[in-house]
Order: C-alpha cells, then structure tokens, then sequence
C-alpha cells in the first residue's frame, strides 16, 4: 500500500516538473537553462512536497519515508535539469547528429572543421550563450571590452585543470589512437598571440 503511495507522490512530482518546466521555457525569460531547469525542479520538489506532508492520501507513509521521497525528487530534478535540457543546449554531440540529418544523413569528415567553425559556432550563438553562463555564474566580468575571471573563475578553473591534468583519462580514444593529448590541450598553444588584455 505504502508503495502506491510513493509512486503517485512521484508522479504527482513528474507531472508538475514537466508542466512547470515546459510553461517556464515557453512564456518566460530564461537566463542561464541549467539554472532555470535546477529552478523548475525546486518548484516541482515544493509543490510534490507540500502535498506529500498535507494531504492526508499519504498519510500511511512515515515522515521518514517521505523526506526520502523529498530527496529522491531532488536527486531526480537535478538529474533531469543536466541530463536532458542542459545537455541538448550544449551538447555538440547532439548538434553532429543535428547537423548530419540537416544535411541528408553525411558529411564529409574532412569538412566537420569547416562545419564547427562556421556554421556550429554562428548558428548556437556559442560565445555569447557561454559568456552569458559564465557572467550569470559570476566567474568572469567583462569590464571595457575585457573579459577577465573574477576569483571565484580563478579557482575553477585552477580545480578544473588540475582534474583534467590528474584524473581524466590517460590513454583515451581518439580516432583510432589512445592518447593523454586531452589532459594537456594548452601544449601545443601559441604565446604570441595579440589578444590578451589587462
């Protein structure tokens, strides 16, 4: 019985995250879509719980077993939030498979370059969507045409090189060769290069 119980609390909890998710992304601004999409998933968990704690049909689950539930749902939102809307806005995985049914189902591999470079790049807006997070997530400012990382920006991205440099993989699959190249892309980086700012 306690099961029907917590099955329709989480449906209750789905239901409401896909409404309000679609109603937000359809008729209001969005700013950044993980942080909108980790938004929705917090209404739907206070509008799931709410009911879960008040209604008296799930009275016969304990207190214990609903904060679970609670948990659970945040869990689920979260996962929901970088799984699916965050990961098709970014992803140029899906864009490569986007782009090669656009174009008939191939393209050739010699061009794929061409391909992110001029038309990846213009049609997701990809410099400004990116700054936008990152401006919104306060690791950079952009003060005189400058962009610089605020502190918070310094140490992500001291923590993410130093994870990529020590824990991504070292003998990675790329193009038929396993290689530790991605643990260091910066290697093979220009110095002289005339768009440094202060």
């Amino acid at each position: 019985m306690k099961v029907i119980h917590a099955c329709i609390a989480t449906m209750f909890f789905l239901l409401s995250l896909g409404v309000i998710h679609y109603i937000h992304f359809s008729y209001f601004r969005v700013n950044v879509v993980f942080y909108a999409s980790i938004g929705d998933a917090a209404i739907a968990v206070s509008l799931a719980g709410v009911a879960l704690f008040f209604l008296a049909y799930f009275r016969p689950l304990s207190n214990l077993e609903k904060i679970q539930l609670v948990i659970i749902w945040l869990l689920a939102g979260y996962a929901f939030a970088i799984s699916i809307p965050t990961v098709i806005d970014r992803s140029l995985s899906f864009y490569i498979l986007e782009k090669l049914q656009q174009r008939g189902g191939g393209i050739r591999q010699d061009n794929m370059q061409d391909v992110f470079v001029e038309e990846y790049m213009v049609e997701h807006r990809l410099i400004d969507v990116r700054l936008t997070e990152q401006l919104a997530s306060g690791t950079i400012v952009i003060k005189d045409g400058c962009v610089k990382l605020t502190p918070k920006g310094e140490n992500i991205a001291s923590f993410g090189r130093f994870y990529r440099q020590h824990f991504l993989p070292k003998q990675r699959l790329l193009m038929g060769e396993y290689t530790a190249d991605l643990t260091n892309p910066f290697r093979q980086s220009s110095n002289n290069m005339n768009y440094m700012c202060q």
